[in-house]
């Protein structure tokens, strides 16, 4: 069993499906709002429970009722939740999301106790072992840099959702990072310059590597997605779904390639696995809910999912 340690965010997701997004100053009546336990580092940790690995899930809620009902989604799951800080007074992070009837969604964030993740929870990712550290963006960029570092130091993997992009992201980037994964908008707050489609997302892989790291993947939605590496790049065409909500859709793949390459899956397998994984996430609704086991990545899209899995 792939053993992964995850260092990120857990929020609280607040979901509103609308007819179409709203333009700036413009309401628009949407359904009745969904509330459910959500974040990057913690939908990570979900996905890749639910496909086949032993997780560890390390970061910080507030000692609220919001909180609460994110540490227990993760014991549901059989995520190691023990790594979890209740901040004392803190306020757990929160998600404002809308969703359109194509499933295109604007998402915004109140950090809330995220943004007191810092020197215990470094202390604990780095000390936790197993095959493969992931890192998500919804913390401060200082504690990914500090990470990474240790990281490198004690010979231990890792694979970095750089997502959101903070500010100066290079800057994350400059002393390396064995796995790098981003969209296309994270990749050109990177690169200083516009990232379109999959010519665009191959071109900003190879960019990517020269900054730092070893191996870069920049998706492009429904087009699929990029990868630079030490030996051939590859391209990855996507599977073709009923998308109804692509909320999520990136931490399904995320989550799905660090299992994959934790278990020896070679890298562009790995990549074609997790975006098999991504697509079958915006065929449902909601964010954790949707998040694949390994028979609906099957019936979604055809796919066998490569790692052993209960």
């Amino acid at each position: 069993m792939p053993r992964l340690t995850v260092l990120g965010s857990l929020n609280t997701d607040i979901s509103v499906t609308v007819p179409r997004l709203p333009a700036p100053g413009e309401t628009v009546l949407g359904s009745a709002a969904v509330i459910a336990p959500g974040g990057k580092g913690a939908n990570q940790a979900v996905a890749a429970a639910r496909l086949g690995a032993a997780v560890r899930m390390i970061g910080c809620t507030g000692d609220d009722d919001f909180g609460r009902a994110a540490r227990a989604a993760l014991a549901a799951e059989g995520v190691d939740a023990s790594g979890v800080r209740a901040v004392a007074d803190g306020v757990t992070g929160l998600a404002l999301i809308t969703v359109d009837a194509a499933g295109e969604n604007v998402i915004t964030v109140a950090p809330g106790a995220n943004g007191q993740v810092g020197a215990a929870e470094i202390a604990a990712a780095l000390s936790a072992g197993g095959d493969l550290l992931v890192l998500s963006a919804e913390i401060p960029a200082g504690v990914l840099v500090t990470v990474l570092a240790g990281a490198r130091a004690a010979g231990l993997a890792c694979l970095l959702n750089l997502a959101p992009a903070p500010a100066e992201p290079a800057a994350v980037l400059a002393g390396g990072v064995d796995w790098l994964v981003v969209n296309e908008s994270e990749a050109a707050a990177v690169l200083g310059r516009a990232v379109n489609g999959l010519a665009g997302a191959g071109a900003a892989a190879r960019a990517l590597r020269a900054l730092g790291a070893g191996h870069a993947v920049v998706t492009a939605g429904s087009q699929g997605a990029a990868l630079a590496g030490p030996g051939a790049d590859e391209v990855i065409p996507a599977f073709r779904v009923d998308s109804v909500d692509s909320v999520g859709a990136g931490d399904a793949f995320a989550a799905a390639l660090a299992v994959a390459l934790a278990a020896g899956v070679p890298a562009a397998g790995a990549v074609r696995a997790a975006a098999a994984a991504g697509a079958t996430a915006t065929i449902r609704r909601g964010t954790q809910d949707a998040l694949p086991r390994p028979a609906g990545i099957l019936a979604a899209t055809g796919l066998t999912w490569p790692v052993p899995s209960d």
